[in-house]
């Protein structure tokens, strides 16, 4: 007995910084994906900005805050430059510049919106921000809202002058009539407040009304606003690259498919005795061993090695061949392992315990069936062997209802060289009830799981249920890229079919003894 087998795992790293960027770059589809959509954002933002232009008017406000008579006010504190702001960014004025620009009254909200008023730090300056898809227009757009807001502040005002000397005036008509009909005593008094209203009206009417100074005219500006275009794109491969980083992170997180030798061995509790290669010259033959080379060929050599390295001198002895879900793929292993397992000159029966659901005969290429000879006396009732290239004797034998009586301690004990391996196979573990029968009854269980294809879940599932079941878990295969078989019409049909026998009483599997029947219920 040996330990596990350890393999150069690629993706197995003590760091897990590492594993999970391994993780995450297996998922490269949706990381170029990402980098995609953030490039396309930045070139339809770059497009969108191309044809938006920005320009800047600024007005100096003066104080109106007490024009007639305000003593001991600073000029700052005469004016709000908070109201005067909202008052600028409003609706009225809006439609001034509308009309100054000679646009009907219904676009005045268009161009509200279109225009922002800030007010510098400490200063009594409005700064009037215009964007249109054109640079002369944003240009004409802040002019006219710099000049619609003076124009509007300047009727403001002239309407304050307009309300404030009305009442002077009326005060002055009724001095002039007492004035007249007065005695001079009274008069004087009379003269003097009349004079002193009418001093207080020119003054009102002297003082300078205008709203304020443009300091700062827009002019047409020669870029659009934003970044460039080389920007914009830096921008967008940066975000598109973060987008599919966590599209991929996201992706591996929940991926339950098997992706290393680690997640198998952490699945099954048990080590990976092999690791099957891709190899495209497969195509859809079956049996690799015995008939054509290559690097699955030595692969399969290299598990029954393993295999006889762990059963000892006595030989694997039975070994059932089982795939959690697909059945496909230990077809496979089970036919190429019973062949290598052959070709170290060994005596090898292959069973296939689901024919109703399996068309592993049909696959093999089976040898016209002739009397035994006195080499082929080891063969049980209606199997036939394998035509293959290999050293020992490798026959197949199918199970089910009318199975042959495959009785491998008959020979063992006959011959006392204890050389005849079974290699079984049979439908998908978790969903042919017959997989769990069998695998009590052989000596071990050798799991057959595809990269990227199985589920850790099943796999733990299958563990579970061996375990349970007192069977023996032997380790499992990892096949990195079974070729798959597109044309399922067009098979090489076999020479032969076993002949089939009279029905006959399905023998159970003993537990205790080396006796192999396969039985379907």
């Amino acid at each position: 007995m040996t330990g596990p087998i350890h393999f150069d795992d690629r993706y197995d790293e003590p760091d897990q910084l590492r594993d999970q960027l391994r993780r995450i770059l297996r998922h490269r589809m949706l990381i170029a994906l990402g980098i995609l959509l953030g490039v396309t954002g930045g070139l339809a933002l770059a497009q969108h900005r191309a044809h938006t232009y920005s320009a800047t008017s600024e007005v100096l406000v003066r104080s109106t805050f007490d024009q007639f008579g305000a003593v001991g006010v600073s000029a700052d504190n005469q004016v709000s430059m908070t109201t005067e702001q909202q008052i600028a960014g409003s609706a009225a004025v809006a439609l001034r510049a509308a009309r100054i620009l000679g646009r009907p009254d219904s676009q005045a909200n268009d161009y509200a919106s279109r225009v922002r008023v800030t007010n510098p730090q400490k200063s009594q300056v409005l700064r009037f921000e215009f964007t249109a898809a054109g640079a002369d227009r944003a240009a004409r757009g802040a002019n006219a809202f710099a000049e619609a807001y003076l124009a509007d502040r300047k009727s403001r005002s002239e309407a304050t002058v307009l309300r404030a000397t009305k009442a002077l005036d009326q005060q002055i008509d009724v001095l002039n009539e007492q004035l007249a009909n007065d005695t001079a005593p009274a008069k004087t008094a009379a003269q003097s407040q009349l004079y002193t209203l009418q001093k207080r009206v020119l003054d009102i009417k002297s003082r300078d009304i205008d709203a304020g100074d443009v300091v700062r005219r827009a002019t047409a500006p020669a870029l659009p606003i934003g970044p460039g275009l080389r920007t914009l794109l830096a921008l967008g491969l940066v975000c598109g690259l973060l987008l599919g980083i966590v599209l991929a992170w996201v992706r591996s997180s929940v991926d339950n498919r098997i992706r290393s030798v680690g997640e198998v061995q952490g699945a099954l509790r048990a080590p990976v005795l092999g690791i099957l290669p891709a190899d495209s010259r497969q195509g859809d033959t079956l049996l690799t061993v015995g008939r054509t080379e290559g690097t699955r060929a030595e692969a399969y050599r290299a598990l029954a090695f393993r295999l006889r390295q762990i059963a000892g001198t006595a030989g694997p002895g039975r070994v059932l061949v089982v795939a959690p879900r697909h059945s496909e793929a230990a077809e496979e292993v089970a036919a190429n392992l019973a062949a290598a397992l052959a070709d170290d000159g060994g005596d090898v029966l292959l069973v296939d315990a689901a024919p109703d659901t399996s068309d592993l005969a049909a696959r093999l290429p089976l040898m016209p069936y002739e009397a035994p000879t006195l080499e082929e006396a080891f063969l049980p009732a209606g199997s036939v062997l394998v035509e293959a290239d290999v050293t020992g004797r490798f026959a197949f034998a199918s199970g089910g209802a009318n199975a042959p009586h495959v009785r491998v301690g008959d020979r063992d004990r006959a011959h006392g060289d204890g050389d005849l391996s079974t290699v079984v196979v049979t439908g998908p573990f978790l969903a042919d009830a017959d997989a769990l029968a069998v695998a009590q009854r052989v000596d071990g269980v050798l799991v057959v799981a595809g990269l990227d294809g199985t589920r850790r879940d099943d796999l733990r599932q299958v563990e579970e249920l061996i375990g349970c079941a007192g069977g023996r878990l032997l380790g499992a295969v990892l096949d990195a890229g079974r070729p798959r078989r597109k044309l399922r019409g067009l098979r090489r049909r076999p020479k032969y079919r076993p002949v089939a026998h009279a029905p006959a009483s399905a023998m159970e599997l003993p537990v205790q003894d080396s006796t192999l029947t396969v039985s379907r219920r």
